[in-house]
């Protein structure tokens, strides 16, 4: 990674990344550009995008993980593992799991969390089936997606994934605001509430929300429903 990223993660983030973990990024980047020529990966192939784009926007999150912590952490809809294995390269401790519907996608993160050095389970799962198996619902301390679906059907998606007391993270692009003023009957429905938003911006400039919430009680066990239920009738 190049030094001015470098210098903006451990400056506007306050992640101070380790040589390991910079080797880490830079056979990311190699192993996404390299496996993006075979299979649909990811649409930035330009590598200062990747560090500022996929990188630098992943760690965003960090903000809402305490290293001293042994927490479990759940990114659903991960794809080529954002923001799940750029969280786990600087938080090894974290207990990952990556969830993903394409198993071509799970077959790159596999040889890349060997080729990282890294563990993670990986689930070949649609995201509201997961949610209702017994090993996976209500599991987990933080489940966080990026930019997969409207706020309204992503909450259905994940917040049965989390522990009551625990937190789903949102990332999402500047479109969140107007979603967030739909969601909030699907969020609490679900159990949670918005605990915080935050506007922040990447070193691009273009803008970044990060919406917290909060789960205070159980999912019903009605939640979430079948998939085509979810997009033909949101909550």
């Amino acid at each position: 990674m190049k030094n001015n990223v470098l210098e903006l993660i451990n400056k506007k983030l306050g992640i101070n990344l380790n040589e390991k973990a910079i080797s880490r990024f830079e056979t990311y980047m190699e192993m996404l550009i390299e496996w993006n020529k075979k299979i649909n990966l990811t649409a930035i192939v330009n590598p200062d995008e990747i560090e500022i784009k996929h990188f630098y926007d992943s760690l965003l999150a960090y903000v809402y993980l305490n290293p001293q912590e042994s927490l479990k952490l759940i990114d659903i809809g991960t794809g080529a593992g954002f923001p799940g294995i750029p969280i786990k390269i600087a938080n090894p401790s974290l207990e990952l799991t990556l969830l993903d519907s394409l198993n071509k996608r799970l077959l790159f993160l596999k040889e890349l969390l060997q080729n990282l050095e890294l563990d993670a389970e990986i689930l070949h799962l649609r995201a509201e089936e997961g949610a209702r198996q017994e090993n996976l619902r209500e599991n987990f301390d933080i489940a966080i997606s990026r930019a997969v679906a409207p706020l309204n059907i992503l909450s259905e998606y994940c917040l049965g994934y989390v522990r009551v007391n625990g937190c789903f993270i949102a990332m999402k692009g500047p479109s969140a605001f107007a979603e967030i003023e739909t969601a909030n009957n699907a969020i609490e429905l679900m159990g949670g509430y918005i605990e915080e938003v935050k506007e922040l911006e990447l070193p691009d400039e273009s803008k970044r929300i990060i919406i917290k919430i909060k789960k205070i009680k159980k999912t019903p066990e009605v939640y979430p429903r079948h998939g085509a239920k979810i997009s033909k009738k949101p909550l």
